[in-house]
């Protein structure tokens, strides 16, 4: 899928991801994908619930590894 910005939070434990998470989607214009690649397996939960409340959209989460990606796009 493609993207416009990529967020790597591997290796950071909750709230970080999500904390940044919300300052790169600040950033991004309406309709814009980020990539967020993560290790915390919170972060499924967190951005779950973070999408719901703020209308920014998963497109698709995918675990490869441990791996966690996301592509979200911002509302």
């Amino acid at each position: 899928m493609e993207f416009d910005r990529e967020l790597d939070t591997s290796g950071l434990h909750c709230p970080l991801p999500l904390l940044k998470l919300k300052k790169v989607l600040n950033e991004m214009a309406p309709g814009q994908i980020v990539h967020v690649i993560a290790t915390d397996p919170a972060s499924e939960l967190d951005f779950g619930v973070f999408s719901e409340q703020s209308g920014n959209e998963i497109l698709q989460r995918r675990r490869e590894d441990g791996i966690l990606h996301y592509w979200i796009r911002k509302a």
